[in-house]
This record gives C-alpha cells, sequence and structure tokens, in this order.
C-alpha cells in the first residue's frame, strides 16, 4: 500500500470510528428529552386512566418525563392523524384502541393509513365491557332489555364514545344479532356518553367496566350484562351476554402503542421493552388489575396481528350490520 493509499485509509477508518461512534452513543443517550404519549380520547375514560398511569412508570424507568397529551375527536381518529403526522424520532408514540382497526371499514377517506402510517410498538392491555341502562328503563335482565326495544322500536337511544367506537359498534352487533333498532347518539368519548346516561339523554350504554363502576356501585346506572365469555371479577353477579341467550354478543376492548411510520427500529425495540417491563412492574400490574384493565404485553409483531385479525372481524361486523361508510 503506497503513501497515498495509506493516508486516505487512514482517513475513512477514523470517519468510521466516529459515526460508528456517534451511533453508539445516540443508541445509549436515548431518550434524552421528553416522550409525548397521545391518548386520543378525552380524560376519565380507560384510555386516560391507564394511559397517565403507563405514563408515570415510564417515567421512572426511561428517567425522562412521558408527558400525556389528550387528543379526543372522530372516535380516535383526530388523534391518530395526529400521531401518524408526528416525527418518527422515538419521542411521539400513541395509545389506541380497536379504532386503529375499525376506522378503515367505516370511513371512505381517512386523513392516515394505519398499515403505511403508523408502525406497532407493543401490545398494551385488554377491558371488558358491560352493558348498563338508566334506572328509570324498566328492564332488569338484557332479555327484558331487548324486549323493551321490539316494543318500542327506533325510540331506544343508546349513546357511545362516536361512531366506530367499540361501544358503538357492540350496540350495533346487539341491533343484527337481535333484530331490534335503536337510535344511536354518539359523543365525543365513552365517558361523557355514560354521563349521559346517568342524566337520562339516553337508555343505555356500553362501556368499559373500570370507568362505569363507580356509577353501578352508587346505583346511578343498572348493569345488564358483560360482554365477555366470562364474567368479570368487578361484576360477580352479572351475567354475560351468552348466559343471557345472546351466544354471539361478545367484544372486548383491547389497546396497544403506536409511533410514527419509519421510527427507528432500534427505538421500537427500547420502547417495546420498556412498556413490557412497566406493565410487569408490581405497582403498575396491581393498579391497572384493581381498575379491570388486564395488562397483555407483547411484540410489535403480535399486536400488528391482532390489527390484521381486529380488521377482518369488524369489517364482516359492519358489513352484516349494514353499517354505511361515512
Amino acid at each position: 500500500m503506497n503513501v497515498v493509499n495509506r493516508y486516505f485509509f487512514a482517513i475513512a477508518a477514523a470517519f468510521f470510528a466516529i459515526a460508528l461512534s456517534s451511533g453508539t452513543c445516540s443508541a445509549e443517550t436515548y431518550p434524552d428529552k421528553p416522550v409525548r404519549l397521545i391518548l386520543p380520547f378525552p380524560p376519565g375514560g380507560p384510555s386516560d386512566i391507564q394511559g397517565r398511569a403507563l405514563a408515570d412508570q415510564l417515567s421512572r424507568q426511561l428517567g425522562v418525563t412521558v408527558i400525556v397529551d389528550n387528543r379526543p375527536g372522530a372516535g380516535g381518529n383526530f388523534g391518530l392523524e395526529i400521531a401518524s403526522q408526528s416525527p418518527a424520532d422515538g419521542y411521539h408514540i400513541i395509545l389506541s384502541s380497536p379504532t386503529v382497526a375499525i376506522s378503515p371499514s367505516l370511513y371512505k377517506r381517512l386523513n392516515y393509513n394505519a398499515d403505511s402510517d403508523l408502525t406497532p410498538v407493543a401490545r398494551l392491555t385488554t377491558i371488558e365491557n358491560v352493558l348498563v341502562v338508566h334506572p328509570s328503563v324498566p328492564a332488569k335482565t338484557l332479555k327484558q332489555f331487548v324486549a323493551l326495544a321490539h316494543r318500542y322500536k327506533g325510540n331506544i337511544k343508546f349513546g357511545s364514545g362516536g361512531a366506530g367506537t367499540t361501544n358503538h359498534l357492540a350496540n350495533e352487533m346487539l341491533q343484527h344479532i337481535a333484530k331490534i333498532k335503536m337510535l344511536h347518539v354518539p359523543y365525543k368519548g365513552a365517558t361523557r356518553a355514560a354521563l349521559a346516561l346517568i342524566s337520562g339523554e339516553v337508555d343505555e350504554v356500553v362501556v368499559s367496566v373500570p370507568s362505569v363502576m363507580p356509577y353501578i356501585q352508587s346505583g346511578k346506572v343498572r348493569p345488564l350484562a358483560v360482554l365477555s365469555e366470562e364474567r368479570v371479577p368487578q361484576l360477580p353477579n352479572v351475567p354475560t351476554a351468552i348466559e343471557s341467550g345472546f351466544k354471539d354478543f361478545t367484544i372486548s376492548i383491547w389497546y396497544g402503542i403506536f409511533a410514527p411510520a419509519g421510527t427507528p427500529k432500534d427505538r421500537v425495540a427500547r420502547l417495546n421493552a420498556e412498556i413490557v417491563k412497566a406493565l410487569k412492574a408490581p405497582a403498575l400490574h396491581d393498579r391497572l388489575a384493581k381498575l379491570g384493565i388486564k395488562p397483555w404485553p407483547g411484540t410489535p409483531q403480535q399486536l400488528a396481528a391482532l390489527v390484521s385479525s381486529e380488521k377482518n372481524r369488524f369489517a364482516v361486523l359492519i358489513k352484516a350490520a349494514h353499517i354505511p361508510k361515512r
């Protein structure tokens, strides 16, 4: 090797070493500033409850603040749109419900594409739903409620967290299975729908067990059936819809963490590891379990598979229920 070649080889080696050092340093120092966690539903609901609990635990683990940013609207799609347009740097993530799998079958046009604009980070939790009615509704069981809906065709009002949310689709499922017709009244979030039920604006809502437990315990709403395959520990005396004679009436809520597409794989891997660690931490695990939120940690690949299967399942439901695209 001549002198010139040795010179250029030395220069190239030096630059390679610097680049390698910089990359290693970057990986080691991430994260070194606050992480933004977008919650696409209003404060007070299950998304908000677990999102804030997760943010607290992650803040302790990461040594940086995880900032909660509530961005409700369009049944959760507004927050997903914001997340899809955020920098793909590992400092912007979103907690999503099945909205991300449902919306493609409900909307003619979305301002984001879940497949190309978002990347799965971690499967998170599951929550069971319960069908509750206002105390003035003269029904003590799900069968009695369905009989009322048959009698008062189109006059029974049910609230939801917005078109396309699981509590909306749950009632569409019930209408299809029981061959009844009710009036849909959408709100900006399931919490507001529950409050509308308490005030008597609507007759019934399907809502998560954790968010409605205080109202059940105070007698402000009456539970008729849980929409899971088995009874839930928080409501041991409330039968499942299956027990009530509606074998196909089951729908749970799952949650996952996503990041903008293009987020570096090493940062996705770090976030996944920290989220799994957080869900296994006794403080967060026990806190969620007491609220009826079941930790369900999983890999990015498991979350991607879940979204794919749920997208197909809800597409079949929406078609069977003759729900037109908006």
